[in-house]
């Protein structure tokens, strides 16, 4: 059980040129409660830039205090937004464009929160948003990567002296009605069916179990959703339910998981769903490919929903929008999904291991 006493919540900025900066900020004045103990890893002009949009001017805006070590967080004075300079930015970027300048700060704060988060020096990290096309015109240490989860799976795999493949990691996105975990994450929808495979739907259900059995306190009811319409009708629209994801499903209950399916997708987020503080039929839907899980949580709210990665040896959150470049720099960017990752992040760090 990590003590958040001792530790502060590490937020990384995101890309400077979005609206991550802005979030965060809105987020220490309207919610100074939830945002305790939290310091931001990235460029402390950014986030002085940032405190003056959401604040109405410099005269109002909130102070920015630059501290030199993430132990020092506890000696930031109050109602301030500590931050942490790990990145070299010559000055903020502008507001709504890709570069590489941009994406490499990003990269360069979310390798720094991850190492520290993995060396304890940090309890959990919470990252604002960043964007691909910036990420991977960032340099050759980063374009392999399409995100943050697997910039952070390398990562941990490093720390832990493991090659990646040994390290398998899932997304979940969830809200207080609807979870939902992926099998593949960010692919092509060729790419995705392909990697629709009896290994990857069992060790998908697995890291599913683990991980929301230890959130839940012991209860882990998951649905499977059919890739297929209909789930494939007993093979006549595809025979990818009865020949791989059924067979999945039958090794999973033999190991002792709450697993049922395959359901037909159209209808399985329904049936899980847990409106106004109902139980839903199931805990956790596990889906076949990203905008068939992702679609349903963000329907529900986009500022509700919180993106969770299962399977690393740290607790890392994010909200579950991007980096919304049509109107960085307005003051117009919603905070509420950024709260509800610290609120989940801070839920996590304090369950024990199961």
């Amino acid at each position: 059980m990590q003590d958040l006493r001792n530790r502060p919540l590490a937020i990384t900025m995101g890309d400077p040129a979005g609206i991550g900066p802005e979030i965060i900020a809105k987020a220490f004045r309207d919610a100074p409660a939830e945002l305790a103990g939290c310091v931001v890893v990235g460029d402390v002009a950014t986030l002085r830039r940032a405190a003056q949009l959401v604040g109405g001017g410099p005269a109002r805006a909130a102070p920015v205090a630059l501290l030199d070590a993430a132990s020092h967080w506890q000696a930031a004075p109050p109602r301030c937004i500590p931050v942490l300079q790990k990145c070299e930015l010559p000055a903020p970027v502008p507001f709504g464009q890709i570069s590489a300048l941009a994406g490499k700060a990003a990269a360069d704060c979310i390798v720094w929160a991850a190492r520290a988060t993995l060396a304890g020096e940090c309890a959990a990290m919470v990252t604002a948003p960043i964007h691909k096309e910036a990420l991977a015109a960032a340099g050759a240490a980063f374009a392999r990567f399409p995100g943050h989860t697997e910039l952070l799976q390398a990562e941990a795999a490093a720390f832990l002296g493991k090659d990646v493949s040994a390290l398998p990691v899932r997304m979940m996105l969830a809200n207080d009605e609807l979870k939902t975990v992926l099998v593949s994450i960010h692919l092509s929808l060729r790419e995705a069916i392909a990697a629709v495979t009896f290994d990857n739907v069992l060790q998908t259900l697995r890291i599913t179990h683990q991980a929301v059995r230890s959130a839940s306190g012991g209860r882990a009811g998951i649905a499977v959703a059919g890739l297929n319409p209909h789930a494939g009708e007993g093979g006549l629209f595809g025979r990818e339910e009865v020949d791989i994801i059924a067979p999945a499903i039958v090794r999973a209950r033999e190991e002792g998981l709450d697993v049922s399916g395959p359901f037909a997708p159209d209808t399985v987020f329904m049936r899980a769903r847990a409106p106004a503080g109902q139980g839903g039929e199931f805990d956790v839907v596990v889906a076949m490919y990203h905008d068939q899980g992702l679609i349903p949580v963000k329907y529900l709210g986009v500022e509700r929903g919180v993106n969770v990665t299962l399977g690393l040896p740290l607790v890392r959150t994010s909200p579950d929008h991007g980096t919304a470049f049509d109107i960085a720099g307005t003051g117009r960017a919603d905070a509420s999904s950024l709260i509800e990752a610290i609120r989940m992040a801070r839920q996590l760090c304090s369950l024990p291991a199961v």
